[in-house]
């Protein structure tokens, strides 16, 4: 088993921040009680205004298909799009 990191950096439209906040707070909240594959998933604001990076950590590869997929993730997720700037740039990492 090896871990997975990921960084997504996620640029938001001005004036929706608040929205894409509260959002993304019911997200974290349905990972944490819902996927036991994940060890850490939490936004960050950066220091350019709307601009946002999620840091998340999953056990291994299916952790993160298993967040992919899940209903939360989705439903949720799709809420995001009218308030982004673009797409999200995604990275993925792997434990050292």
């Amino acid at each position: 088993m090896s871990a997975i990191g990921v960084i997504a950096t996620l640029r938001v439209q001005p004036g929706k921040e608040a929205d894409f906040e509260a959002a993304f707070a019911e997200l974290a909240a349905a990972v944490n009680a819902d996927e036991p594959g994940n060890s850490f998933y939490r936004l960050f604001r950066t220091d350019e205004t709307g601009t946002y990076k999620v840091l998340e950590c999953y056990d291994d590869a299916a952790a993160v298909e298993a967040h992919r997929a899940s209903t939360h993730f989705r439903e949720i997720g799709a809420r995001f799009g009218p308030w982004l700037a673009g797409a999200p740039d995604v990275e993925r990492l792997s434990a050292a």
